[in-house]
């Protein structure tokens, strides 16, 4: 059943549910993810086969692991020459993209005469990227992590994928890997693959920092991870929201609610409207549509349509564009009469597509954009994938003699006044050396 609410009428309750999503079954995972992780940094490949085993291929063995250059080759004739061109295209974009954030590799100014500071930009050691697999394929994320990883000029990167039940990684997203510049993959996906990551095992290197979207069970080892290696933005299960005032065309306000609501029952879907004929008439079409999915797609969305996503009713469209700012939605479709007006209103989601034909796919696929963004309210403070994701900053200083004096009688003072007194000795006998 298609849960419509009242934003006015709900319980304290019912709105926390809906703010948290699926955070609530990522944290009652938490126990069963240690478990994982205590094996993987145990045993290694043996506990890395042993989940595989258990979860994706029953014959799956060490060999495995590794992609092999013969499965990359096989990857191009398997997928087909449309679906190659189609990845290519959408590489393009990203690639476009993504270069252009990249910033100068270092830069200075003069903060005052003699006094010289700026930074140094430089690509992490290695990033581990998790692209998943359970619930259909992904060369999208593929791209969408292979590409900034590679703009960035990071020396190594990992990919790990969940194998298929004959243990190979799916040749679409070895198709974007390799049209990326990628080909250290290995088979291996869910907690264990993220706990390998971290702390490497006889074959899957260990890396700085791993990243990219998952289910409820690797959001959950990447929290339980986090002091051991940087686990990047929070990636969870997908979520939505379809902001519309009166003038919305409630078919593609239906229609574009599914887009996120299929990919799995973990998901959020909400369409945020203060209109009740918009409300009403998307209500009335989305049998129909979801009627065209195939079953197991269908069922993903009735679950997340009668769970955490649905229909909520507001009064005003400051009160929605309020109630999408407190909720800090992954993905953000703006369908209002002036989008870009209502875009200086939004302060927090992931991303913020405006008008009817910016529909989210475009954003998972070909603009450019990247579609790996904060979910479970982290659009908050998080931001998308990017390039900087992949980057680090050095601060770099520089004073001549006329510039340190300029510092010196305030550098002691506050050294004095926060008792350092290494600090301040190691400038006050500094005169006295270099007036020797």
């Amino acid at each position: 059943m298609i849960q419509v609410r009242d934003l006015a009428t709900l319980s304290p309750e019912e709105l926390k549910m809906i703010m948290r999503r699926a955070e609530q079954d990522i944290t009652a995972l938490l126990p069963q993810a240690q478990q994982v992780i205590d094996a993987v940094r145990a045993r290694g490949d043996e506990a890395l086969v042993e989940y595989v085993r258990q979860f994706d291929a029953k014959d799956y063995t060490a060999e495995h692991l590794r992609v092999s250059d013969a499965d990359f080759e096989r990857a191009y004739a398997e997928v087909g020459a449309e679906v190659v061109e189609a990845i290519r295209h959408a590489h393009a974009n990203i690639q476009r993209f993504h270069a252009e954030q990249m910033p100068e590799p270092m830069w200075f100014m003069e903060v005052e005469k003699g006094i010289m500071a700026g930074e140094k930009i430089t690509p992490i050691a290695s990033a581990g990227l998790y692209v998943p697999r359970g619930k259909g394929a992904f060369p999208s994320v593929m791209l969408m992590l292979t590409v900034p990883a590679k703009v960035a000029g990071v020396p190594r990167i990992v990919v790990v994928t969940p194998p298929n039940p004959q243990g190979k990684a799916d040749p679409a997203a070895l198709v974007a890997a390799d049209l990326a510049g990628v080909r250290d993959v290995y088979a291996v996906g869910g907690m264990a693959a993220v706990a390998g990551l971290a702390f490497g095992t006889q074959r899957l290197p260990r890396v700085s920092k791993i990243i990219g979207p998952g289910s409820s069970y690797v959001s959950a080892a990447k929290r339980l991870l986090y002091g051991v290696v940087d686990v990047g933005l929070p990636a969870g299960p997908s979520e939505s929201i379809i902001l519309c005032d009166e003038t919305a065309d409630p078919r593609l306000a239906a229609l574009d609610l599914l887009v996120e609501a299929e990919h799995g029952a973990e998901s959020a879907a909400l369409l945020v409207t203060h209109s009740r004929a918009v409300a009403d008439e998307a209500l009335r079409l989305l049998p129909e549509y979801i009627a065209e999915l195939p079953e197991w797609r269908r069922k993903f969305v009735e679950s997340v349509l009668s769970t955490y996503g649905g229909i909520l009713l507001t009064r005003s469209l400051e009160e929605s564009i309020a109630f999408v700012n407190d909720y800090a939605p992954e993905h953000l479709e703006v369908l209002t009469a002036d989008p870009f007006s209502t875009l200086n209103r939004i302060q927090n989601a992931g991303e913020i597509l405006l008008g009817s034909y910016t529909p989210i796919p475009t954003s998972n696929y070909t603009l450019g954009l990247n579609a790996i963004l904060p979910t479970g309210g982290f659009a908050r403070s998080f931001s998308s994938v990017s390039v900087w994701d992949f980057l680090k900053r050095s601060g770099i200083g520089y004073c001549n003699r006329e510039g340190y004096e300029r510092l010196h009688e305030t550098t002691v003072r506050l050294a004095d006044y926060e008792d350092f007194p290494a600090h301040a000795m190691a400038l006050r006998k500094r005169r006295a050396i270099w007036s020797e």
